[in-house]
Parts: C-alpha cells; sequence; structure tokens
C-alpha cells in the first residue's frame, strides 16, 4: 500500500469488508480453500486486489473471517437452551433454523462441508474451540433433559449428528434435489421438508412435535 492511499472511513470501510466477505463466501463455497485465490475474491468483490490485502493480509486470515460470519451466521435459540427448557420446542425450533439456513444461506454449509471433506486443516484454533465448546455445552443439555425423563435415551452426539446431516442436506446436495425433482425447490417445499424433518427426529425421541409444525393431514 502506497502513501497516498487511505484507509476507508467509518461507513466505507464496514462495506467494502461485507462486500469483501460476501464474495469470499462465493468462491470458497465453489473452488474450495485450494482452488480460491485473493485475486478471484477481488474480482467477485469488484474491488482491487489491494483493498482487500488492506482488510485480509493473507488467503487464510480472509478464510477465518468467512468462517467466523458462519457460526454468526447459524446462531440459533438452541445455543442459549437450558435444561429448564422443554426438548420437543428446542430441537423443533432448531431443525427449522438450520433449514431456513440451508434455504437463505447454502454457501455458508457448502464452505463447511468442503473443509470437512479435506481434512479440516484450514480450521484455526479458534474455530475448533468455540466449535467445541459449542458441542459439548449442547451434548450436556441434551443429556440433562433425557436424565430428568423430558425425553427417550438416545446418545446425544449422535443425535446432532443427524440433525445436521439431514438440515444441511438442502444446501450441500441443493443440484442432486433439483435434478430429482426437476426443479429448485420454492418455499413452501422447504417447509414441508422442514415439517417432515421435524416429525421423523422428534417422534424418534419420543417427543411430540409442536402445533406450529404439524404437517397437515
Amino acid at each position: 500500500m502506497t502513501k497516498k492511499e487511505k484507509k476507508p472511513a467509518g461507513e466505507i470501510g464496514k462495506q467494502h469488508k461485507k462486500v469483501i466477505l460476501r464474495a469470499a463466501e462465493t468462491a470458497f463455497a465453489q473452488n474450495g480453500f485450494k482452488g480460491t485465490s485473493i485475486q478471484n475474491v477481488a474480482e467477485l468483490a469488484k474491488l482491487p486486489k489491494t483493498n482487500v490485502l488492506y482488510y485480509f493480509k493473507t488467503k487464510r486470515e480472509l478464510y477465518s473471517g468467512v468462517m467466523q460470519e458462519i457460526l454468526h451466521t447459524w446462531d440459533s435459540s438452541f445455543d442459549t437452551a437450558t435444561e429448564q427448557d422443554e426438548p420437543s420446542a428446542v430441537l423443533a425450533n432448531y431443525i427449522a433454523e438450520k433449514i431456513e439456513m440451508s434455504r437463505l444461506n447454502p454457501n455458508a454449509s457448502k464452505i463447511f462441508a468442503l473443509e470437512i471433506l479435506n481434512g479440516a486443516g484450514n480450521f484455526d484454533a479458534q474455530f475448533n474451540e468455540q466449535h467445541k465448546a459449542w458441542f459439548e455445552g449442547r451434548v450436556q443439555v441434551i443429556q440433562a433433559w433425557i436424565k430428568n425423563n423430558k425425553m427417550q435415551n438416545v446418545d446425544a452426539e449422535f443425535l446432532l449428528y443427524h440433525i445436521w446431516a439431514s438440515t444441511q442436506h438442502y444446501a450441500d446436495f441443493s443440484a442432486q434435489i433439483s435434478n430429482l425433482r426437476g426443479s429448485k425447490m420454492n418455499i413452501k417445499d422447504f417447509g414441508n421438508a422442514t415439517k417432515t424433518t421435524i416429525a421423523i427426529i422428534l417422534r424418534g425421541c419420543g417427543l411430540n412435535v409442536p402445533t406450529q409444525y404439524l404437517l397437515k393431514a
């Protein structure tokens, strides 16, 4: 960066960073970490490469920024659930939120899936620690529900894996779904997918499905 170049002020700087992260999310979802370059991101963001490097010094730093955004995107009511809450409502809402994120922001799920498939070597220590802490906390809540006879005795760890697999499928395998159906899913389709997934998972846990998520006869 030359001496003549000045840091974008206030809102302009925030907007540039937002545009860069959005472009990076698209690039990483399409090409993965190895297949993406700073130049790719700059072109998608329609900004000079120097602007991208101003905010993110390396591709790994940019990737970490995208991952942090994904974590924020995936924030849900389940994050703050406690053993005093009713599992049927909490789990149903969590499933609904996850499928809605697959509809609204499929790139986030695709980036995560690509990273896992490639060995998860690009997750930094902070990301790993946050993700593990969240996972362990949610497992403890589910185990407390089971201990207090609020739901059937299922393996809490595998229950979470199952929820992730069944909800993120609508983002990660959207092309397959479209091919099989002959068209992309619309909002009504996602609504039916949500209710079906909730019914299968909650009933498998011995829980009643909340009224708002019941499938119509």
